[in-house]
């Protein structure tokens, strides 16, 4: 059941470049990002990337990975994955898929047994929000 929110942060693209293609036809883009905000209540800013394919309908399918640290120096880690359809000029995207995240610290244990569902929405020019459901 979808629950609680865990996380609401603004991100802005760092870098973007273009990996060979993995079909011949489609080229693999890779996007890195920060993002500041919150987790589960806690300040954070996270370093994270993924890599982008477009799909034959013209949706995109993306994996990526991130870390991200409170002021007190505790961290998390995350891998997940969605689906991306265009949504206005200059490459804007709406992105909705699954993350899993990983922590040994205090603040962010709560996160170690849930699946984050994830909404991320980005404008075109490398700015973008997400926010975090706990799915249990």
């Amino acid at each position: 059941m979808l629950g609680n929110r865990i996380a609401t942060q603004t991100t802005k693209d760092t870098g973007r470049r273009v990996l060979a293609t993995t079909d011949g036809v489609h080229p693999v883009v890779e996007v890195s990002f920060e993002a500041t905000g919150e987790v589960l209540g806690v300040g954070v800013r996270e370093f994270a990337s993924y890599e982008s394919q477009m799909r034959a309908d013209g949706t995109m399918f993306g994996e990526g990975q991130g870390i991200g640290m409170s002021e007190r120096g505790e961290s998390y880690s995350w891998h997940g994955s969605g689906i991306g359809r265009f949504t206005g000029p200059g490459g804007a995207m709406a992105w909705r898929g699954a993350i899993y995240f990983e922590s040994q610290s205090e603040s962010f244990a709560g996160l170690n047994d849930v699946v984050g569902l994830f909404e991320f929405d980005t404008d075109g020019s490398g700015s973008g929000t997400v926010t975090v459901h706990e799915w249990k």
